[in-house]
């Protein structure tokens, strides 16, 4: 009896353990959803309900954003460029910075609008500068949400008001901002605490980051916040120290305390648990090749990206080895094109990973003349170098 009273006791202080664990690992207890990721790998160390589909409000400007970014980038749109606000823009309710009809402002103005202030009248003058119309805009927002594997979204706005049909969830609001930081720029804007929108009436607008962490969290520097009725309180946030960023997505939140206090407690989980080691940048030479058709008889063959891993804080540095192999490199080659892959070996010989390389540097293409005068200085010394 008194071995099976034992047995019975050890098994209830084991059930409770695990109780006790289960609650302590809930970083997120006060929204419906939440995850967090390393944005280098897209890891994801923390999940709780992320493919459950709800309201994002305002957090549908990160996909606004990046579709400014990507134009930005792409040099079909210039931050300097002018942009004429419409009566459909001007009329918009909910957060915004109070745009004139007939009024101009530059792209830069309103993407501040919209990343710091979450202006709504922003981004509809910024989606039909884009798109021509707010339903084309919508259209490449939710092409470029398949194209991202972020198959359980649909938007219908370009803001986040609640409307029938507008969804998404805490893993594809994850994808969404880990592309969005491919363009650095944004987090320029993001990162402001307070500023202001200079009007044309000679007035100005004071905005103030509806992302408070912004101010009070060292290290975070984005991403966007939201907020309905439908959706609570929402967050996707972005913060990086010793190299290692972070993103992390609360959603359904009661109040924005709240939502700060899981933001906060995901970060503080994820920094006190993980860690970066850069393996190998980008710029460090894996090796060098000889080139044909070029000035330059030999180059370095770097990375495309940075390989960086992610370890646990109690995790050894690992050390590996690269094996690259290329196809003969014939100029004209541009540093960033794809020439070949290099093998990452660990200490037990496995391939780990298959990596991208590239060139270093520009290789263009010599001409008959210089080419003529390499192959003349290689013969006078008994060879020829360069075909």
């Amino acid at each position: 009896m008194k071995k099976i009273i034992c047995l019975l006791f050890l098994l209830f202080i084991g059930i409770l353990n695990v109780n006790a664990e289960e609650v302590s690992n809930d970083f997120a207890p006060n929204s419906k959803s939440a995850i967090l990721i390393d944005a280098n790998t897209g890891t994801i160390l923390y999940e709780k309900n992320i493919h459950e589909k709800l309201a994002p409000a305002s957090m549908t400007k990160v996909m606004s954003m990046l579709l400014i970014m990507e134009a930005i980038d792409n040099g079909s749109l210039s931050f300097e460029d002018d942009v004429l606000i419409s009566e459909n823009a001007a009329s918009m309710g909910g957060s915004q910075v109070y745009l004139q009809a007939g009024e101009t402002y530059q792209v830069k103005e309103l993407l501040k609008g919209i990343a710091v202030a979450s202006g709504n009248d922003a981004v509809v003058a910024m989606a039909e500068k884009i798109a021509g119309s707010v339903a084309d805009f919508v259209n490449m927002m939710n092409s470029k949400a398949k194209e991202l594997g972020a198959n359980d979204t649909n938007f219908v706005n370009p803001h986040g008001l609640d409307a029938e049909n507008h969804y998404t969830t805490a893993y594809d609001m994850s994808l969404m901002a880990k592309e969005l930081l491919k363009h650095p720029k944004i987090l320029e804007f993001t990162s402001i605490y307070e500023d202001y929108l200079q009007k044309k009436d000679g007035s100005s607008i004071w905005l103030v980051n509806t992302n408070k962490l912004v101010r009070f969290y060292d290290g975070v520097d984005g991403l966007k916040t939201g907020f309905t009725t439908t959706a609570g309180y929402c967050l996707t946030a972005t913060a990086k120290k010793n190299n290692l960023r972070l993103i992390s997505v609360v959603m359904g939140a009661e109040t924005s305390d709240k939502r700060s206090s899981d933001t906060t407690s995901l970060l503080n989980y994820g920094f006190n648990t993980y860690k970066t080691h850069v393996v190998l940048t980008k710029n460090d030479s894996l090796g060098i090749k000889r080139v044909e058709n070029s000035t330059i008889e030999q180059v370095d063959i770097v990375l495309v990206e940075d390989y960086v891993k992610l370890l646990k804080q109690t995790d050894k540095t690992p050390n590996y080895s690269f094996n690259i192999a290329t196809d003969k490199l014939v100029a004209p080659i541009n540093k960033g094109k794809v020439i070949g892959q290099a093998d990452v070996i660990d200490e037990s010989g496995n391939i780990v990973d298959t990596l991208d390389i590239t060139v270093k540097e520009d290789l263009k293409k010599a001409s008959w003349w210089e080419l003529f005068q390499k192959n003349l200085k290689h013969l006078t010394a008994g060879q020829i170098l360069i075909k």
